[in-house]
């Protein structure tokens, strides 16, 4: 199949994706303290959980608002989301 001579088929830059976007999104939702770990956790009736981990040296600070962040995570991207802090060995 011939490429098309016009720019349709170029490539999107990767700062244009979706994913790309959800992260900044995600990055500036929580902007005073830091992500410090994402997982993505598939149920069994195959929806999808994402769990970002946040630095516990704030915790003082965003623990009160980790409800909120994943309200307005939701309603922005359309994905659940929970916001957490690593459990300490």
């Amino acid at each position: 199949m011939p490429v098309p001579s016009n720019n349709l088929a170029r490539a999107r830059p990767r700062s244009r994706t979706l994913t790309a976007v959800h992260n900044a999104l995600l990055e500036d939702l929580v902007y005073p303290t830091e992500i410090v770990g994402k997982r993505q956790r598939f149920r069994l009736d195959g929806s999808r959980l994402l769990k970002i981990y946040l630095d516990p040296k704030d915790r003082n600070t965003t623990e009160y608002k980790l409800d909120t962040f994943a309200g307005v995570y939701k309603k922005l991207t359309g994905k659940e989301a929970s916001f957490d802090f690593p459990v300490q060995a």
